[in-house]
């Protein structure tokens, strides 16, 4: 059973990564541009 809980945990978390400008865009209540231009900003430091 904690297998299955641990499989699930990564899933969500890879899935939430791949999604990450959507999420945090939603979650800040600014543009995804904004935001991909924020990560891509600190990418580049």
């Amino acid at each position: 059973m904690g297998f299955l809980i641990f499989i699930a945990l990564v899933v969500v978390a890879v899935v939430a990564w791949k999604m990450r400008v959507p999420l945090l865009a939603k979650v800040l209540g600014q543009s995804e541009a904004r935001v991909q231009r924020q990560l891509n900003a600190r990418k580049r430091r």
